[in-house]
């Protein structure tokens, strides 16, 4: 684990997902934006042994890359839940295009909506307002390190986490 990129992602994250219906929200909001964003992507593919891989899977894979740079565990439990739903997201994509693209658009902007509305409740400001690329790079991430800590895995880091983001609310007082 990359302590200093972690902790500085986890701390900015944290703080403007303090509110447990923000959290559920949340939980429920990135997978459903992923899939309508791996839907689309599920419909360009190519076979490699027998095997089909779509532009969706690649696309999890790289997310994959990226967040080994942060954590190996974490990143490890994202890809099995990526592949899972870049594999529904291939099933759905075999559908009549106009269904498929339909539950693609569904997904996609009714799980912002669900965003938006989670951060009504927290009264924070969505971090995709102001850092939209890294919000959406960061977002399936974050969406496994919730996983851990509602399922009280590696409390010594969320320990820290609350610890530092109530250091930065009161410098910021």
């Amino acid at each position: 684990m990359k302590d200093g990129k972690l902790m500085d992602m986890l701390t900015g994250y944290a703080a403007s997902h303090q509110h447990p219906v923000n959290v559920i929200v949340h939980m429920i909001g990135i997978p459903t934006i992923m899939l309508g964003v791996l839907i689309p992507l599920s419909w360009a593919s190519f076979s490699i042994a027998g095997l089909t891989i779509t532009l969706a899977h690649l696309a999890m894979l790289g997310f994959f890359g990226f967040y080994l740079t942060l954590d190996r565990l974490f990143a490890a439990v994202f890809l099995v839940i990526a592949l899972l739903i870049a594999q529904l997201a291939l099933a759905l994509g075999a559908m009549p295009i106009e269904s498929s693209a339909a539950i693609a658009a569904i997904a996609f902007f009714g799980g912002y909506a669900a965003q938006f509305i989670g951060h009504a409740v927290e009264k924070s400001m969505p971090v995709l307002v102001k850092h939209p690329i890294q919000a959406n790079l960061a977002a399936p991430f974050f969406m496994v390190v919730e996983i851990f800590k509602l399922l009280g895995l590696r409390e010594e880091l969320f320990d820290e986490v609350q610890r530092q983001v109530a250091m930065r609310r009161k410098q910021a007082a």
